[in-house]
């Protein structure tokens, strides 16, 4: 028992080794001291209040898309469309800023809202393709993010376009009442922060102690299995990528209020991709999300600093990120070669206990 212990500790612990170790030596082959460039991501995370608040800002998106993901991954279903979701949800909540000149607390609770059903349409549609047009959730949602963002640059360079001429900076700015309040003079919102970790509490007893949880985990596991028993299939397809989708929506909503303060051509940045990357780091378990976003954040945050000191490429971070991921999948395969192993000896031991002691009483 203390052996298989410490093997799942080995097993948790390796990724993060590998993932170091693989930097190390890229930062070795460039002529770079690897000590040196930690640090400055460490420094460049950390070093003052306002890095802080920007790392927990950047972490927003990353948990509630992750969360997100962790629905449809959690049906067996690659929502790939996030990024695109994201978009949808920032143009809704655009639209409403720039046409509801109300006070704060019902444009931000409309903005929010419409956020999060621009978001669930875009997740719809993928869903829809998928049931009714045999289209793969992957290509279905790739395209999907294509058409997001076309839509977002003709309304940004026509109808929205700011009144001294269309730029790649944006919309005008919102008015102020459309601004999610900040803390101080920091650039994070206590808003955004609380709806995010509201989000991972949702999504976690939804998934742990719901029926249709339940039902998304029996897809996932066999999607034929789970249909001739019953499970509803099409309904929970559509909600799992509805879900989703509104959580990404209502990312691209705070991007926008909280973030930029207008909506800007590149307002999804990528996160709906880096998200994939942190569901799939936390197996689908919403409670990890926060810390692996946290961690993504904090490179992506602190990343810059190595082209600032060190002359190096600040895309590092991101083959970090990258590196950690490989690292986690290489060792789920591992894993799952010791399991079936243990499967395997499990199975074997009581037959061969069965026939020695058959011999004995002979």
């Amino acid at each position: 028992m203390t052996r298989i212990r410490l093997n799942d500790v080995l097993l948790v612990v390796a990724p993060i080794f590998l993932a170091l170790f693989f930097t190390t030596v890229i930062l070795l082959a460039v002529g770079a001291s690897p000590w040196d460039a930690y640090r400055n991501i460490l420094a460049g995370a950390f070093e003052s209040p306002e890095k802080i608040a920007d790392v927990v800002a950047a972490c927003v998106p990353l948990v509630l898309c992750g969360v997100g993901m962790c629905i449809t991954f959690t049906a067996g279903q690659w929502n790939v469309g996030v990024e695109g979701q994201i978009i949808l949800g920032a143009l809704f909540a655009t639209w409403v800023a720039r046409n509801l000149l109300w006070p704060q607390a019902p444009v931000l609770t409309l903005m929010l809202l419409a956020g999060m059903l621009g978001g669930a349409l875009w997740g719809v549609i993928a869903a829809l393709l998928k049931i009714y047009g045999n289209v793969h959730e992957i290509f279905g949602g790739l395209g999907l993010n294509y058409v997001a963002q076309g839509l977002a640059i003709w309304l940004i360079f026509n109808p929205w376009r700011p009144a001294d001429g269309a730029t790649m900076s944006g919309t005008d700015p919102f008015p102020d009442p459309a601004w999610m309040p900040r803390l101080a003079h920091l650039r994070v919102s206590p808003l955004a922060v609380i709806l995010a970790l509201l989000a991972v509490v949702v999504v976690y007893f939804l998934l742990r102690g719901t029926r249709w949880g339940l039902e998304l985990r029996a897809m996932g596991k066999n999607f034929r299995s789970a249909y001739l028993l019953g499970v509803p299939s099409t309904p929970r397809l559509l909600t799992a990528f509805a879900a989703c989708g509104a959580l990404a929506g209502l990312a691209g909503a705070i991007r926008c209020s909280a973030r930029y303060g207008r909506m800007i051509p590149d307002i999804a940045g990528g996160q709906g991709y880096l998200s994939l990357l942190v569901a799939l780091l936390a197996v689908s378990r919403p409670q990890w999300v926060p810390f692996i976003a946290f961690f993504f954040a904090a490179v992506g945050v602190g990343s810059p600093r190595l082209e600032l000191n060190m002359h190096l490429d600040s895309s590092l971070g991101g083959v970090l990120r990258a590196s950690m991921v490989l690292a986690v999948m290489m060792v789920a395969g591992l894993r799952m070669l010791l399991n079936q192993r243990r499967a395997r000896a499990a199975g074997e031991t009581p037959s061969q206990d069965v026939v020695e002691s058959g011999d004995a009483a002979g």
